[in-house]
């Protein structure tokens, strides 16, 4: 409990931080607001092609009863929506993160040189930052599928689906959310996904802490284009205080 309030004070310091230096965040809002125009564009075009997707997916349905081919495709154009907008809201983070590297690696930077202690490697070119956020998303978002996918469909359970599903749900979205969050900070020493992976579990309550007030308040129409600049420099001072904690000598 205690790391999970230290990562709710991280997530606070990080507006704190931005509040001062309004550039960083108009900087760290427009990847969010590209993101967010791209995946609106997405849906606004699925939603007018649907019927016609509907009916290339359930071709073995041309030859029903009016009735029942109708009921089969409105099931089917309901379904692939559906995951549209699941896939979305899963790599909406992966994406904001992967198309603003060059933006969020500059705001990391000031960030750690205002609080010293940053890393001397040298600064990664933005074709590579690119690739390597879009490959570690792409994998986040397959590991965030895996629990997603089972947790959508216990989600119609009675009772079960309207108490400890969404609990879970918000716990699997925050971790995974703190996973992209810390990214460009490790990304800076050097380090991949499976040792950011690593060094977070062993501070999942901090992780948690800054994942979840970001990723319920990211649900809200529009105030993401606030809350992930905000939520990306929490991120920074998360990275920071484990990998701090993981350089400290035993004993």
């Amino acid at each position: 409990m205690r790391d999970f309030l230290k990562g709710v004070r991280f997530f606070g310091q990080g507006l704190g931080i931005l509040l001062r230096s309004p550039k960083l965040l108009l900087i760290g809002a427009l990847p969010v607001v590209l993101t967010t125009a791209l995946l609106t564009g997405g849906v606004i075009a699925l939603a007018y092609w649907i019927d016609d997707l509907a009916t290339l997916i359930t071709p073995f349905a041309d030859d029903w009863a009016r009735v029942w081919q109708m009921i089969v495709r409105i099931a089917a154009g309901v379904a692939v929506f559906g995951a549209a907008m699941v896939i979305g809201m899963v790599s909406f983070s992966a994406l904001t993160l992967a198309l603003g590297g060059p933006f969020y690696e500059h705001i990391a930077e000031k960030v750690e040189d205002d609080l010293g202690g940053a890393p001397s490697e040298a600064e990664l070119p933005w074709w590579r930052l690119l690739w390597m956020g879009l490959r570690d998303g792409v994998l986040l978002m397959l590991r965030s599928l895996m629990f997603t996918i089972p947790l959508f469909v216990a989600g119609f359970v009675p009772v079960l689906g309207q108490t400890v599903v969404p609990v879970l749900v918000a716990l699997v979205a925050a971790w995974f959310l703190a996973l992209e969050l810390v990214a460009v900070s490790f990304y800076r020493r050097g380090m991949d996904l499976r040792q950011r992976r690593l060094a977070l579990r062993k501070r999942r309550g901090l992780a948690l802490g800054l994942g979840l007030p970001a990723s319920l308040l990211c649900l809200i129409p529009l105030l993401a284009i606030i809350v992930f600049p905000i939520a990306f420099v929490g991120g920074v001072l998360v990275a920071r205080d484990v990998l701090r904690a993981e350089s400290a000598p035993v004993g």
